[in-house]
């Protein structure tokens, strides 16, 4: 009998039968640990504006921890946001370390039964609510959730983001000490030159907020991250330069806040090459504290999933 093979085949050509699996999701008891990393020859003094002050690996006891897009800090916590719409909050104090919670993105675009429909590449937050705002890449929206991520409470599909492509498109949202959201269109990871970028006066999750055009030119090769403010208000920005085989080049540049307008092309100066001080890993979350009159500059890395690959959070010193 041969039909068991042609029915077979029929199941690996026809996609409705199979489908794609159902992306990774957290089991109750999560639990992350940290192990020192150092890179190869240790840490230099300075990485340009930057003082290394200390730098983790993290790894869990569940397939899903990694894969991690965004960073934010709040209320004491480090706030994780992985790029399936998982969130993991730590706390980090005398060299110890505590999983405090995780939370999954039950409202946003589609059914959340792919990994697609959950691609969350961006996060601000409020830093007095803890109200959070996430950008989802291959939907081009942004959604808003309260603080505990239980729910959403606003959505809006920006129309000047509609054409920024499926996995090209909001890479950064940053929000601005006056309220105001800088959102970063990634583009091609090959590509060169300037970038699309939304400058939102209010809530971006609104349909009726006001926006204006404006770009964004990051070094040449390179291809916007993260975004995160300094108390200044001038804008970090993260920059990462592919390499094959999956080896990145991160830059990080200052934008001054003075220069963020309508129509403006932005150009930022270089503060930090990192080179491989991170192992060559690829950063893609970005954030800054203060902490006891300084100013920290903090970074974690994206595994793409790949279990050899290291999740890197390290912290730095401004010294700009």
């Amino acid at each position: 009998m041969r039909w068991p093979i042609t029915l077979a085949l029929v199941l690996l050509l026809v996609p409705p039968w199979t489908g794609d699996g159902r992306r990774p999701l957290f089991d109750p008891g999560l639990r992350v640990t940290a192990t020192p990393f150092v890179p190869r020859g240790g840490w230099p003094l300075r990485i340009g504006a930057l003082e290394p002050v200390a730098a983790v690996s993290l790894s869990a006891n569940q397939r899903a921890f990694g894969g991690l897009s965004a960073l934010a800090l709040h209320d004491g916590q480090a706030i994780l946001l992985s790029d399936g719409g998982l969130v993991v909050r730590l706390r980090i104090a005398d060299h110890k370390l505590w999983t405090l919670g995780t939370a999954e993105l039950a409202d946003g675009p589609e059914t959340a039964w792919q990994k697609a429909s959950r691609d969350t590449e961006s996060l601000a937050i409020d830093p007095l609510t803890g109200q959070a705002w996430i950008g989802y890449e291959r939907i081009n929206m942004i959604w808003r959730y309260p603080r505990d991520f239980n729910h959403a409470d606003a959505a809006s599909p920006p129309l000047a983001m509609r054409d920024w492509g499926v996995n090209s498109s909001i890479e950064s949202l940053v929000r601005l000490n006056d309220g105001r959201f800088l959102a970063l269109r990634e583009g091609g990871l090959w590509q060169n030159g300037a970038r699309a970028a939304l400058l939102f006066y209010g809530d971006p999750a609104l349909y009726d907020t006001p926006n204006a055009a404006l770009r964004y030119l990051p070094p040449p090769h390179h291809s916007p991250s993260d975004a995160a403010v300094l108390p200044n208000g001038d804008v970090l920005v993260l920059n990462r330069r592919v390499h094959l085989p999956m080896r990145f080049e991160m830059t990080l540049v200052r934008i001054p806040i003075r220069s963020i307008r309508p129509g403006a092309l932005l150009r930022g100066q270089v503060v930090a090459r990192f080179g491989d001080t991170l192992g060559r890993e690829n950063a893609e979350g970005l954030a800054v504290s203060q902490e006891r009159g300084q100013t920290m500059i903090w970074l974690v890395t994206d595994n793409d999933g790949a279990f050899w690959r290291r999740t890197i959070l390290a912290k730095f010193r401004w010294r700009g």
